[in-house]
């Protein structure tokens, strides 16, 4: 605990505060996107906003694999256990999310369904074992930073010839979103929000390094910087950001040097290779279909997949009517802007993914930021 409390020593917070205010020019704002989830909760637990000069202001982004989800794989992960009466192993977070008609994966447990809640993909496979006379899928969400444990279940359960496994793939990747996120309007219904920069995600780095974000910075000439979850570690990126800003450059930094490198974990990212492959498109929740974004199992490991084995009939299904979800997701919109948010959406009555998820930006604001909603400036604000 003692290396903690140095990333949260008091004293050093109002030190970093000061050079911010000191550094950041009066005659500029600075919109700063924390990408990841962590990072909002962050912000928000410690207060850092009321640390920082008003025209330094952090946006919130899409850094949260509960809530990029769309209604539609929530919809089909309910289908594979009403519909083809599987066992569904899944994380916890994934229990509540809201798909078509506000149904989730609980809903469907209390309904009969056979959903069980297990803590890692080794829970699944133990499930598997336990229950050879049923067909077990495990729904493997999340960014770069859960796909090697996916990895090594599949590789796992073909070494075991385990025919009653397969895992429903829904892994997503980082740095197409990043891309995604900083064009400067991404199509005519869902227009941009102006980003100066980005604090990069923490425990994705670890998997992937620092190499991957050089040519989203070079293309959208927007300083990108890494960054660890603590309060120390967020301010310092954001001065990092802030003097790269001042100083019109556009690099990749990493401030989480104690733990990111450059090239990442090479037998983390060669074991996800050997079983998983990129997905022609994939369709993200207030992003909506990118190319080249997600991960699905390769050809060799086709018989532990249960988009193969099992025939989905597919979804149209459409965010709850008034959830602005994917417009928070986008950064274009604050939670307090939702007409839903602290009404009838709240966490015991999530209308929308990101209220739900540990990471979203909604469930920050209604944890640690809802009665400061008169202070906050709106998206539009910002832009």
């Amino acid at each position: 605990m003692r290396l903690v409390d140095e990333f949260r020593d008091p004293t050093l917070a109002r030190a970093l505060a000061a050079r911010i205010a000191r550094e950041a020019s009066p005659h500029r704002t600075y919109r700063i996107m924390e990408f990841c989830g962590g990072h909002t909760h962050a912000i928000f637990r410690h207060g850092l906003h009321d640390l920082l000069p008003p025209n330094v202001r952090y946006v919130h982004g899409p850094g949260c694999p509960v809530c990029v989800l769309p209604v539609a794989r929530v919809d089909a992960a309910i289908e594979l256990v009403e519909r083809h009466g599987v066992i569904l192993a899944t994380y916890g977070d994934m229990m509540r999310v809201p798909g078509s008609d506000r149904r989730s994966l609980l809903a469907a447990r209390a309904a009969g369904a056979d959903v069980r809640m297990v803590g890692s993909t080794l829970d699944a496979l133990q499930l598997a074992r336990t229950n050879r006379d049923r067909e077990v899928v495990f729904l493997a969400i999340g960014f770069e930073t859960t796909t090697p444990p996916t990895a090594v279940a599949v590789r796992a359960a073909a070494a075991e010839e385990l025919g009653n496994f397969t895992v429903f793939c829904n892994h997503v990747l980082t740095p197409p979103a990043m891309d995604r996120i900083l064009e400067d309007s991404p199509d005519p219904e869902a227009p941009g929000v102006a980003i100066d920069a980005v604090l990069g995600p923490s425990h994705v780095s670890t998997i992937i390094g620092t190499t991957p974000y050089a040519g989203i910075a070079a293309r959208h000439r927007r300083p990108v910087v890494i960054t660890g979850f603590e309060p120390l570690d967020v301010m310092q990126a954001t001065l990092m950001a802030i003097r790269q800003l001042n100083a019109g450059r556009h690099e990749v930094e990493n401030q989480y040097t104690r733990v990111v490198t450059r090239d990442g974990n090479g037998k983390a990212r060669a074991l996800v290779a050997d079983v998983l492959e990129v997905r022609p498109r994939f369709e993200w929740r207030g992003l909506g279909t990118l190319a080249s974004s997600a991960l699905q199992l390769r050809e060799r490991y086709a018989a532990f997949d249960a988009e193969r084995r099992f025939a989905l009939t597919g979804s149209t299904a459409r965010e709850v009517r008034g959830c602005a979800c994917p417009e928070v997701l986008r950064g274009v919109t604050t939670p307090p802007e939702c007409k839903l948010f602290g009404t009838v959406c709240t966490p015991d009555n999530p209308m929308g993914a990101c209220m739900v998820s540990s990471e979203g930006a909604c469930a920050a604001y209604w944890s640690y930021g809802r009665h400061r909603r008169a202070a906050e400036p709106t998206a539009r604000e910002i832009a």
